[in-house]
C-alpha cells in the first residue's frame, strides 16, 4: 500500500506513519525547486539489462522482466564524488511499443521494483502493458538500491515500538525527545550527514531524470501514488519537457507545510475510522458497539490499557499500545483490512488473541516473520525531514497537539496537558532542501490528478488543490481507501488507460463511484 507521511509522531508512538514536520532550517533562496548544477552529470545511455534475480527471489510472474542499476551522484553539486546505485526493473511492452511508463508506489520508502513486478502481472492483458515498458526504480536509499538507508538494527526497531510515548508531562516529553535524538544520531552514525542531506525529493527528481536518460527516452510517462505524487510534481517542475503524460493519484498539496499537512491527515484518518466503525456497527458483535456517539470511547477503552500492559497474542511480544495504534492505522488504508481490525479489537475485548492487530502493525513497519525489518520507515523519516523546514519551537508542537486531538479524537491519548514533544524532524541533523510552494501550471494534457473522497492518508482536498495549481483535470473517486488507479474500479482505470495510450483527457470533473 502506498503511504504518505507518518502520523503525528507527537501523538503516535510510532511516529513513522504519516510524518509530521521537521527540520527547522531556513531554506536557501530557491530551495523549493530542484537544483540544477551545471553541467549536470550525464547518465549512461541504454543500459545492459540482465536477470532480475539480483533483486527478486521469484520472477515467475514476470518472466520477461529485465533489471539493471543506474549510478547517480549522492550530491549533485559534486558529481564526481560518492555514487549511489539505483535498482531498475523493466517489463517490456507486449505489443506496439509507445514508450516507458515509470511507476512510483510512494512511501517515501516503498520499492518500485517490487511494485512493478506485481503490477505487471495484474496488467498483463491491458493496453498499458501492450504499449508501454513498465519501469520501476528504487529511489536512493530505498529497497534494492545501494547504499540502503538504514538507521536501526532489528532489535533497536523492536525496542522503539515498545515505547508508548503518551506521557506528555514535562518529564515524559523530555523522554520522548530523547528517543528521537537517539534515532537521529543512529541515522548519522550509520549513514553519515552527507547521504542524509541528499536523501530528499530534490535529489529524487534529479534521479528520475538520470533513469530517463539511461532508458534512452526523450520523454517518459509517469504514474505516482501518494508520495509518488510529490516526486512527480517535483520532476514536472524541473524537467516538464521530458514528460509526455503523468497521472498523480493520492496527491500531496505542495503548498501545505508539515504541521498543517499532519493535521489534515489526522482528520482524514478520523473520517476513515468513522466509516469503519459505521460498517462494523452493522453487526451486533462489533467491538465498538452500535452507538456512533460511543465509537471513539469504546476504542479507547480497548486500546488505552495497553500503555500499562501489552495485550495477549500468540506472538511472545504481545500487543503494545504503539502497535495497536499502528495496526489500526494500517487497516484504515483500505476496507479490505477492516475485518482484521475487527478481529484484533475483539481479541482485546475478550482477553483472547489480539494478534491480527500485531500482524497489521508488523506489515506497516516492514517486519518479516523472522523479525527482520525492511528500511521503509528509516527512509521515510530521512526524506520527510529534509523535504520541508520543521518548526523547532515547542509552542508550535503544543498547538499542533491540541489541534490534532480535536481533528482525530480516536488517536488522542488522555487529555491535553499543555505540553507536547517536538517532532523527530525538529531534531534532525541536516537542513531541509525543499520548502512548500505552489506547483506551476503545466501545458494542457501533461497531467491528470486522481483523488479519493475519503482517502485517509492523502485527503481529497489535497488533490483538488494540486489539480487547480497544475491546471489539470481531476478524477474524483468516491470511496474510503488510499489511492484508486488500477485498483479494480473500471471507471477510474478506463479513463487512465485512455489518457496514457491516446492522450485523451478525462472530463474536467469526472466522478467515479465505488
Amino acid at each position: 500500500m502506498p503511504r504518505l507521511r507518518p502520523l503525528s509522531s507527537a501523538l503516535l508512538s510510532f511516529g513513522l506513519l504519516l510524518p509530521l514536520p521537521m527540520a527547522g532550517a531556513t531554506p536557501e533562496p530557491g530551495a523549493g525547486q530542484t537544483p540544477s548544477p551545471a553541467p549536470p552529470p550525464a547518465a549512461a545511455g541504454p543500459q545492459n539489462w540482465g536477470s532480475c534475480s539480483q533483486f527478486l527471489t521469484d520472477t515467475s510472474d514476470v518472466p520477461t522482466a529485465q533489471c539493471t542499476t543506474v549510478s547517480v551522484p549522492v550530491d549533485y553539486a559534486n558529481p564526481g564524488g560518492a555514487q549511489a546505485k539505483l535498482a531498475v526493473i523493466k517489463v517490456p511492452a507486449t505489443g506496439r511499443r509507445m514508450g516507458s511508463l515509470l511507476v512510483n508506489p510512494g512511501g517515501p520508502g516503498a520499492s518500485a521494483v517490487d511494485m512493478v513486478a506485481g503490477l505487471a502481472s495484474d496488467l498483463e492483458n491491458s493496453d498499458v502493458a501492450r504499449h508501454f515498458d513498465l519501469v520501476g526504480f528504487d529511489p536512493r536509499g530505498v529497497g534494492h538500491s545501494t547504499p540502503q538507508l538504514r538507521c536501526r538494527t532489528d532489535a533497536e526497531f523492536d525496542a522503539f515500538r515498545r515505547e508508548p510515548m503518551v506521557d506528555y508531562s514535562p518529564a515524559g516529553v523530555a523522554h520522548i525527545e530523547q528517543l528521537y535524538r537517539q534515532l537521529a544520531q543512529q541515522c548519522v552514525d550509520r549513514m553519515g550527514t552527507g547521504f542524509l542531506a541528499n536523501a530528499g525529493t530534490a535529489s529524487g527528481a534529479r534521479d528520475v531524470d538520470m533513469v530517463r536518460q539511461a532508458l534512452g527516452e526523450d520523454q517518459i510517462n509517469y504514474l505516482g501514488y501518494s508520495y509518488g505524487t510529490e516526486l512527480g510534481t517535483a520532476y514536472l517542475e524541473a524537467f516538464g519537457g521530458h514528460v509526455r503524460t503523468m497521472v498523480l493519484d493520492g496527491a500531496i498539496d505542495p503548498t501545505v507545510g508539515p504541521v498543517e499537512e499532519n493535521v489534515n491527515q489526522m482528520a482524514g484518518f478520523q473520517t476513515a475510522f468513522n466509516d469503519y466503525a459505521a460498517d462494523c456497527a452493522r453487526s451486533a458483535a462489533c467491538p465498538l458497539g452500535t452507538d456512533p456517539a460511543q465509537f471513539v470511547n469504546r476504542y479507547h477503552a480497548l486500546v488505552d490499557p495497553l500503555v500499562a500492559k501489552p495485550g495477549r497474542t500468540s506472538d511472545p511480544r504481545g500487543l503494545s499500545y504503539a502497535d495497536a495504534t499502528t495496526g489500526t492505522i494500517n487497516a484504515l488504508y483500505t476496507p479490505q483490512h477492516w475485518k482484521y481490525l475487527t478481529s484484533g479489537l475483539l481479541g482485546l475485548q475478550r482477553g483472547t488473541d489480539a494478534g491480527d492487530l500485531l500482524v497489521l502493525a508488523d506489515d506497516y513497519e516492514g517486519r518479516s516473520k523472522s523479525g527482520h525489518y525492511g528500511n521503509d520507515q528509516d527512509t521515510f523519516n530521512a526524506v520527510r525531514c529534509v523535504d520541508a523546514p520543521t518548526p523547532t519551537d515547542s509552542a508550535t508542537w503544543i498547538s499542533a497537539d491540541q489541534r490534532i486531538r480535536q481533528a482525530a479524537p480516536f488517536l488522542s491519548y488522555g487529555q491535553f496537558t499543555g505540553n507536547a514533544p517536538r517532532d523527530l524532524c525538529a531534531l534532525w541533523p541536516v537542513p531541509a532542501t525543499s520548502r512548500p510552494h505552489a506547483a506551476p501550471p503545466v501545458a494542457p494534457g501533461k497531467v491528470v490528478v486522481v483523488s479519493t473522497t475519503h482517502d485517509p492518508a492523502t485527503p481529497y482536498q489535497a488533490g483538488v488543490s494540486l489539480a487547480r495549481q497544475l491546471g489539470a483535470p481531476l478524477i474524483t473517486y468516491d470511496g474510503t481507501q488510499h489511492t484508486a488507479v488500477f485498483n479494480g474500479d473500471q471507471c477510474v482505470d478506463t479513463a487512465v488507460m485512455r489518457y496514457f495510450v491516446a492522450g485523451t483527457l478525462p472530463a474536467a470533473s469526472l466522478q467515479c463511484r465505488s
